[in-house]
């Protein structure tokens, strides 16, 4: 898998975290914050080998052909 940086939260001091990557297979990689509410999680069906990451809405922009900069 090859992976092109597309943002790192520009309001997130001093970690820059999240951070948003593209992958070659046409999907993306999303580093957030490990979600470990046990009320939040007990919503979700969460399958074996798979977890949940939490981002603020204002890396949503980031996620549009505008914001990520990288071609379709």
């Amino acid at each position: 898998m090859r992976l092109t940086f597309v943002a790192k939260d520009p309001e997130s001091n001093p970690t820059n975290s999240p951070t948003l990557y593209r992958t070659d297979r046409g999907s993306w990689l999303v580093q957030g914050f490990v979600v470990t509410d046990p009320a939040a999680l007990a919503e979700m069906d969460i399958p074996e080998g798979e977890s949940v990451v939490e981002i603020p809405d204002r890396m949503i922009q980031f996620f549009t052909e505008e914001g990520r900069g990288v071609s379709g």
